[in-house]
């Protein structure tokens, strides 16, 4: 595959060259003793032995064979690590580790094709280093650098079409976090991820749309994304989605109510297999 570079893929790889000149190590590489991985002799294996552990609950034969093919430069294998070490399931939670690892799968794969297997582990790759560039590591070298995480997700968006980083994009835009504040680019980013049935994009346009805030106002329609965004918000998500749609509805007429429900309908038949 032929890559064209265009500024924000070069900036993106200036990026990814400090990430990893700020690491003191790569955690990616660090040692191991041999690993038990049962029959598993090669990093595929490696990693689809990891996986069953780690599903099974045996979370330290997961950590040994998910490095052991990690280091063997399975992506896979290092995003979970990453998303591990993130977390701190199953191992402590150590987000420089999780950094390193992101980085290393972002060094590696920048250019790998939208459609390789590959592509959603680099591309959420990406994203996680833009959060950690967002708020930066505390008593780490990596340090906020807001401007830095809006490329990152602009790549990821734009080259990988990443729903969180579309999202990402969409409020660094509307709060004018890293470069201008631009409603209208909010929304496209928004727009983009809200198809791809990201919860909170289709919560923020429907906002946009239905308050008019300095985009063209559409009642119905934004009511219609509210609801959407109500209907298939998790946890971590409901109540704010509620309130949003809740105020929206209180204010809408009856015809805007019925139009948005209709909308919302047609939506969620025509795309009920998006997660």
């Amino acid at each position: 595959m032929r890559i064209i570079f265009t500024k924000t893929m070069l900036s993106v790889c200036m990026c990814l060259s400090a990430a990893t000149a700020v690491l003191a190590f790569d955690p990616a590489a660090e040692p191991s003793t041999a690993p038990d991985l049962g029959e598993a002799t090669t990093p595929r294996e490696a990693l689809r032995f990891g996986a069953r552990a780690y599903y099974s609950g045996d979370k330290q034969a997961a950590v040994n064979a998910l490095r052991f093919a990690a280091e063997n430069g399975m992506p896979a294998a290092q995003w979970k690590l990453g998303r591990m070490y993130a977390e701190g399931d199953g191992v402590a939670e150590d987000d420089l580790k999780a950094f390193g690892y992101f980085s290393r799968i972002a060094n590696q794969h920048a250019d790998e094709g939208p459609r390789s297997p590959h592509a959603p582990y680099v591309a959420s790759a990406f994203v996680a280093i833009g959060a950690y560039y967002m708020t930066g590591i505390h008593d780490t070298a990596v340090k906020p650098n807001v401007r830095r995480a809006r490329d990152l997700f602009s790549y990821a968006a734009s080259y990988f079409g990443s729903a969180e980083a579309q999202y990402n994009l969409g409020r660094m835009y509307l709060d004018g976090d890293g470069g201008d504040n631009n409603p209208h680019m909010a929304a496209r980013w928004f727009k983009l991820a809200a198809e791809k049935g990201h919860c909170r994009a289709q919560a923020m346009l429907g906002n946009l749309l239905f308050t008019g805030e300095k985009i063209r106002q559409n009642r119905a329609r934004g009511l219609m994304w509210l609801t959407v965004a109500r209907q298939k918000a998790g946890p971590a998500d409901r109540a704010w989605v509620q309130q949003m749609h809740e105020k929206a509805f209180a204010l809408a007429s009856e015809d805007e109510r019925r139009r948005a429900m209709t909308l919302a309908e047609g939506w969620t038949q025509k795309y009920a297999g998006l997660n």
